[in-house]
């Protein structure tokens, strides 16, 4: 399938196997820095009740999960799980009982860090049903929708997004505007991510029917921001700032506040620079330290799960310097986030070829509000 493009012209590259170094995982240590902090343009989002989670004391919800993934919730406080190799998504419960299978995705064609990724609730899901999967396919990354309960086939509403062995993205989650954002690699074409008619290496933002927002930077284009590597975390403080986390190459992992239409560099820049034409990160992390993929705030501290670093990050965003927090406790962590109660959710990525799993890998871990 043709790479997706949106301007006078429709490209015809398609995806490609990629061998070369580079991956998530490779990297030299690098000293971390920070860099002065923007502000960003969207609508305000309802703050997180509850205080900051007692990471001292994790309540285990699941054990035994095959490389999960995505992890969204639903009204009645279970969430969903995206098994990253298997295409099935699990519903679990806070408070014990197995998780069980409620959906597999046709059509996954997982390998290497491709597969059912990233998952999302919408906001009118009572209404609606509607759960949103971001995964790669035979010939491309695509985002479809379905109603939870309807045995019938998911609705493809975004596709075209190149494919690879590396850098897909995945992360998909809906703002306080009610749009949804898309976090897109490069797919380890590096150019991809300074073309803004190429919507790899980008940040994505579209309808709840999969067409380009209006109100984005260029009228009928679904590009919010350019100039990324590898997007896999997106979050929202109170305030209405947007937050991405975005792997680095060789050096940095970066925190990076996103603005409508602002480059963000790569691959001209890893970590910050002099260069006007980009915008700086918040915060960097040597690649050793984070390759950091999910996000999550509660309150004003931003949490960053942390793959190869095996560490759970905790940002002030009123200043200050990041903590890191559980270090090499539960090894590689993938994804972050908040249950409807205010509870800290952290799943664990040691079966997925990259880690070295236990006994009860991979897991599911529930941190509750103090």
């Amino acid at each position: 399938m043709p790479a997706r493009r949106w301007g006078l012209a429709v490209a015809t590259a398609g995806a490609a196997l990629i061998t070369a170094c580079g991956t998530d995982e490779t990297a030299p240590p690098a000293p971390a820095t920070r860099s002065p902090a923007g502000s960003a343009s969207a609508a305000p989002a309802p703050a997180v009740a509850g205080g900051a989670p007692d990471l001292s004391a994790p309540e285990t919800v699941a054990t035994g999960i095959d490389v999960p993934w995505g992890l969204a919730f639903l009204p009645d406080g279970s969430a969903l799980v995206a098994q990253r190799d298997t295409a099935r998504i699990l519903q679990v419960r806070p408070g014990g009982g197995a998780p069980r299978v409620v959906f597999e995705v046709p059509g996954v064609r997982p390998a290497g860090e491709g597969g059912l990724l990233g998952l999302a609730v919408a906001a009118d899901f009572a209404e609606t049903r509607w759960v949103y999967a971001y995964f790669t396919a035979a010939n491309d990354n695509r985002i479809v929708r379905f109603q939870l309960g309807d045995a019938g086939p998911p609705e493809v509403i975004f596709d075209g997004i190149d494919k690879a062995g590396i850098h897909n993205g995945g992360r998909i989650a809906f703002g306080p505007d009610g749009m949804l954002y898309v976090g897109t690699g490069d797919a380890g074409e590096r150019s991809a991510a300074q073309d803004p008619d190429d919507v790899n290496g980008k940040i994505l933002r579209l309808t709840p029917a999969g067409q380009p927002a209006p109100g984005n930077p260029a009228a009928g284009s679904p590009v919010w921001s350019l100039g990324h590597r590898n997007v896999q975390g997106l979050a929202w403080a109170a305030d209405g700032t947007m937050y991405g986390i975005e792997f680095g190459q060789n050096r940095l992992d970066e925190v990076n506040i996103i603005e409508p239409g602002k480059n963000y560099g790569w691959p001209e820049l890893e970590g910050p620079g002099d260069d006007r034409r980009y915008t700086n990160p918040l915060v960097t992390w040597s690649t050793d330290e984070a390759s950091p993929s999910g996000a999550a705030i509660i309150g004003d501290t931003l949490y960053v799960a942390g793959l190869r670093g095996q560490r759970l990050w905790t940002v002030p965003l009123g200043g200050g310097e990041p903590k890191a927090e559980l270090s090499g406790r539960y090894g590689r962590l993938r994804t972050v986030a908040v249950a409807p109660d205010g509870a800290l959710w952290l799943t664990t990525s040691n079966t997925d070829g990259r880690g070295d799993p236990r006994d009860d890998d991979d897991r599911i871990l529930r941190f509750p509000a103090r």
